[in-house]
């Protein structure tokens, strides 16, 4: 079996490399005309933030990684807003992809805990990754029966965050608990843009790490 994986993220990396017993091509980069030259029985693009060309959804099956419980959380940056959202747990779902955004039939999907620093949940975003893609592989020659629709009613659909939004204004902390801001400094640790905020001389004071009373 001879599957590409498409991926630039260390967590995506990682992932790729705990992959065995497969041919596997490592793509971190837009060509897409690679899966046409290996013509691959599978490709994944893991924590890919780009739109896929009609073409190579027609012709392959291309599963993604998303790290939500599909359909909550479709769209971009979906660890961050799980985390402002307060939201306790999270999923990995992998799913065939179609013409929508984060829409196709749902091929694997596990529940994660979102507590803690941002590094340990993806820990459990690649351990259960792992699982997933390997899972996928093993029944390739059946993965029809794996497929569930999603449930279009359920969903949510987030937009891709901006380096700008990452800022905490003093209009923002007087209007919202320390909850709040605890969670989006939390979700904008690297390799994200790091939450910050602008002193009267107009630099930026970056926050990595917060806490607060309970």
């Amino acid at each position: 079996m001879k599957i590409v994986f498409y991926g630039y993220r260390d967590w995506a990396l990682d992932i790729f490399s705990k992959i065995k017993d497969t041919e596997k091509y490592l793509v971190t980069h837009k060509d897409y005309n690679i899966i046409g030259n290996i013509k691959p029985d599978l490709v994944f693009f893991i924590g890919w933030s780009s739109i896929v060309p009609d073409d190579i959804i027609q012709n392959y099956k291309c599963i993604c990684l998303h790290p939500s419980l599909l359909p909550k959380y479709r769209g971009g940056s979906p660890i961050q807003h799980q985390l402002i959202n307060n939201e306790s747990i999270g999923g990995v779902t992998l799913f065939l992809m179609d013409h929508g955004i984060d829409t196709g039939d749902i091929l694997y999907q596990s529940k994660i805990s979102l507590q803690g620093s941002l590094s340990n949940i993806f820990v459990e975003i690649k351990r259960e990754g792992i699982k997933g893609i390997e899972a996928i592989i093993d029944s390739y020659q059946t993965i029809d029966k794996l497929k569930m629709k999603q449930d279009s009613a359920q969903a949510t659909f987030f937009n891709r965050r901006s380096g700008a939004q990452s800022e905490i204004t003093f209009e923002e902390i007087k209007a919202n608990d320390p909850v709040y801001l605890y969670n989006k400094i939390r979700s904008l640790n690297d390799p994200y843009p790091n939450a910050y905020i602008k002193c009267k001389d107009g630099r930026k004071l970056y926050i990595m790490e917060s806490k607060y009373e309970k």
